[in-house]
């Protein structure tokens, strides 16, 4: 049926965090590029930097995953929300210690240099991942840039990937700026990378291409002006009011009118291609921060598939 064929396009666009959905545009592909050269030259640090829903989230799962097809040991933690005092031992229960070691009557901070210094050892290298950096307590700051600033053999190893936004960069202490080997800016999407993931997301799902007309895809772009979780979201809603209208295909006309339920007062971009960015620079996920995970901006997004079903 129609109604079913468009709601499962909608699932196409949920926003998870599964590498096994993360669409790699050519951007993206120069962004995890750059993160396996960091591995592959054994340097102790790298940022990746880009605003708010660029898909910062998304890149770093990823690449963690990648990071472990290579042979590293990997693990990814956001710092966004954390008391003071909890960083460390949620990185630990991150790390595959084996029971012994986990039940070890020692500091945390010890426990991680024990398994940092047997890694070393067995030239197996560490990737640490920290996603938003920018919203870390000040003790796993400090953590952080101990791991990227220190000497000792047993971090020789060790490498050390964290997220922030252009703003926040500004916070990030100088011995971990000045420890990074590479900075990786996430650039926005162009018209191409928004249909080519809307593609790939649609494939993923079972889902037909012809879900959305190609007027439709360059109304989402150009109204999504190049960020990865804004043309997810839109997708998604417009889809679920397509669906609850009995339309066959989500054309502009609902995309415009889903972005205006979307975000309300905003006036949308008359200029097809100016909002959206033709040049590819090296890419925060795909993506998203979040990419299209549920936020404070829920309700409305409910209430507005409401409006829009009439």
């Amino acid at each position: 049926m129609v109604r079913d064929r468009l709601i499962l396009a909608a699932a196409a666009f949920d926003g998870g965090l599964d590498p096994a959905a993360f669409h790699a545009a050519p951007s993206h592909e120069e962004a995890l590029a750059r993160i396996e050269w960091l591995l592959e030259k054994r340097q102790r640090c790298g940022l990746v930097v880009a605003d708010p829903g660029m898909g910062k989230s998304h890149l770093a799962a990823t690449a963690a995953r990648r990071l472990g097809g290579l042979g590293a040991e990997t693990a990814v933690l956001s710092l966004r929300g954390l008391p003071e005092g909890e960083w460390l031992d949620l990185l630990l229960a991150r790390l595959p210690l084996d029971p012994a070691s986990r039940g070890e009557a020692v500091r945390p901070w010890l426990k991680l240099e024990n398994r940092l210094r047997e890694n070393t050892l067995m030239e197996r290298p560490t990737v640490l991942v920290f996603d938003d950096l920018d919203h870390a307590p000040a003790d796993a700051v400090d953590g952080i840039a101990r791991l990227v600033a220190a000497g000792e053999p047993r971090f020789a190893s060790t490498c050390v990937i964290a997220t922030t936004t252009p703003t926040g960069l500004a916070s990030v202490p100088d011995a971990i700026r000045h420890r990074s080997a590479v900075r990786i800016d996430l650039s926005p999407w162009t018209i191409e990378d928004v249909a080519a993931h809307m593609a790939f997301a649609l494939d993923r799902v079972g889902a037909d291409n012809d879900c959305f007309s190609r007027a439709a895809v360059e109304t989402l772009a150009r109204f999504a002006a190049g960020v990865p979780r804004t043309a997810c979201r839109l997708a998604r809603l417009a889809a679920l009011a397509a669906a609850g209208e009995g339309l066959e295909r989500v054309d502009a006309t609902t995309i415009e009118r889903a972005w205006r339920e979307l975000v309300p007062g905003d006036e949308p971009p008359h200029v097809a291609t100016d909002h959206v960015a033709t040049d590819h620079v090296a890419t925060d996920h795909v993506a998203t921060d979040h990419m299209a995970a549920p936020s404070a901006a829920a309700p409305s997004t409910v209430r507005a598939v409401r409006q829009l079903w009439g």
